[in-house]
């Protein structure tokens, strides 16, 4: 009886003992993970961290050029001798341009003075022709010019400005649609006003005939972009120069 006692206590207490090891184990584990979850987390939030701080390093860059930027347009609109000066002016038509919103609003104002000045001379002439009877093989059938202008702050007042002018001159009347016509005039301008989404080697045409385009030399301060007709062939060809 003594000896079957002594193993009952044995049993007992080592029991305990094993699950004193088993929590202890367990407890072990759990801060083992913790631990390592804790480590994680840290180098996760620093990570993030230093992202947040380098977006808004590069979101602070940008709005300080962006604000010279816009200082230094203001300096120049309102500076009288930069206003009424040819070369400021075509640079600041190319500076303005990079920006998508400004360069779309023109495009836009472009193409409705378009469709109002040209679209009401071609019909004009397009019913002139047919009273008489007789189509004039010389001279220029349109010539149509207007502006496309722009708002800006001026002392603390917005001011309408004419960006610059653009100037048609058809020598042959289309014999396509009067829409076709607009919309290959539109067509021209917006891509010589676009340089940088066209290739070295676009033509502007009209219907098949070539068609010129330049920023006149003598038109001062106002820019005046010049697209002329040829009244030769359709077989004439140079590199026209954009936005230049």
């Amino acid at each position: 009886m003594g000896q079957s006692y002594s193993a009952q206590q044995l049993n007992s207490v080592k029991l305990p003992l094993e699950q004193k090891d088993f929590w202890m184990l367990s407890s072990g584990g759990l801060l083992l993970t913790l631990i390592i979850v804790s480590v994680y987390g840290k180098w996760k939030f620093t990570k993030m961290a230093k992202a947040i701080r380098y977006e808004r390093y590069k979101f602070e860059s940008l709005q300080k050029r962006l604000n010279l930027a816009l200082t230094t347009l203001r300096k120049w609109e309102e500076n009288p001798d930069l206003v009424h000066s040819r070369d400021w002016n075509l640079d600041y038509i190319r500076m303005r341009m990079e920006d998508s919103t400004f360069h779309n609003a023109m495009i836009n104002q472009a193409k409705v003075k378009i469709k109002q000045f040209i679209s009401t001379a071609l019909r004009i002439n397009l019913s002139q022709n047919k009273t008489i009877g007789i189509a004039s093989t010389h001279g220029h059938r349109i010539d149509e010019t207007f502006d496309v202008t722009y708002e800006t702050d001026v002392q603390g007042k917005p001011t309408r400005r004419v960006l610059f002018r653009i100037r048609t001159k058809l020598t042959r009347l289309p014999t396509q649609s009067t829409s076709a016509t607009i919309e290959q005039i539109v067509e021209c301008i917006e891509n010589f006003l676009s340089p940088t989404q066209v290739g070295d080697n676009w033509q502007p045409t009209i219907q098949g005939y070539i068609v010129s385009m330049s920023w006149n030399q003598q038109a001062k301060p106002t820019p005046l972009l010049l697209l002329e007709q040829h009244s030769q062939g359709v077989n004439v060809s140079f590199r026209t120069k954009l936005m230049k």
